[in-house]
């Protein structure tokens, strides 16, 4: 606790955003609170910042204490620090988020902090600024995808396009055109082709692909024009 003389002090905190793709969906990562105040309402992992840890090794404790979780790679990216954000204490919040595939991580899942998947578009009312957090984190995810294929990390090694399309729709929450989705995504050339079908969504099927490592750096910038302004999302 940091405080001046004759004050009262100032906590650090950690708050950490999960946002996870079982293969179709997005979905955020919440738990139900413990403690008062808000005792059982849903909130992000969140924590105090010991006075022997850094803010990052805080969020790895604190998202493996609430949920299980461990060696999860999140990017710190926003304070929140209004001094009205708790009730109780005043308390200034270090914010990290990361996206992972939620099937590589269910084994680790704890049920002891009651720890759910969400959809984006089902999240509850959460906790103090809780909601602010998971708007800006939102924002910044789109810019990241817009500009850098980070999504393609979330997928099996062959994928069908439908799938990277419902990924992209989940993320920036809308409805692509099927065909323009397509016709951008292959003239990338970021893809490979294979011969099989996957054929458990229709008769019809869709044809596997996956990522051209090759030519990853070489198309890298022909990527760029898959979302070309992420701004109008927000």
């Amino acid at each position: 606790m940091y405080k001046y003389p004759g004050e009262k002090g100032i906590l650090v905190s950690i708050d950490c955003i999960i946002f996870g793709f079982d293969g179709w969906d997005l979905k955020l990562l919440l738990v139900q609170r413990s403690i008062e105040p808000q005792l059982h309402k849903w909130s992000l992992m969140g924590g105090f910042v010991k006075p022997d840890e850094s803010p990052e090794d805080a969020a790895n404790r604190v998202l493996e204490q609430r949920t299980g979780l461990k060696n999860v790679y999140m990017d710190q990216f926003q304070v929140f620090g209004k001094p009205d954000r708790d009730p109780v204490e005043r308390v200034i919040s270090i914010a990290y988020f990361a996206l992972i595939d939620i099937h590589q991580y269910e084994k680790q899942l704890s049920d002891e902090y009651h720890a759910e998947w969400v959809l984006l578009d089902e999240i509850p009312e959460l906790i103090f600024d809780h909601t602010e957090m998971v708007k800006l984190a939102k924002r910044q995810l789109r810019y990241k995808a817009a500009f850098h294929p980070i999504l393609f990390q979330l997928l099996p090694e062959k994928f069908t396009i439908p799938q990277l399309q419902a990924l992209y729709e989940g993320v920036y929450q809308t409805k692509f055109d099927d065909r323009n989705f397509s016709r951008k995504l292959l003239s990338t050339g970021l893809l490979v082709k294979l011969p099989e079908k996957d054929k458990q969504s229709s008769k019809k099927g869709a044809f596997y692909y996956k990522l051209d490592q090759s030519n990853y750096q070489e198309n890298f910038e022909s990527f760029l024009n898959l979302v070309p302004n992420p701004d109008k999302f927000f």
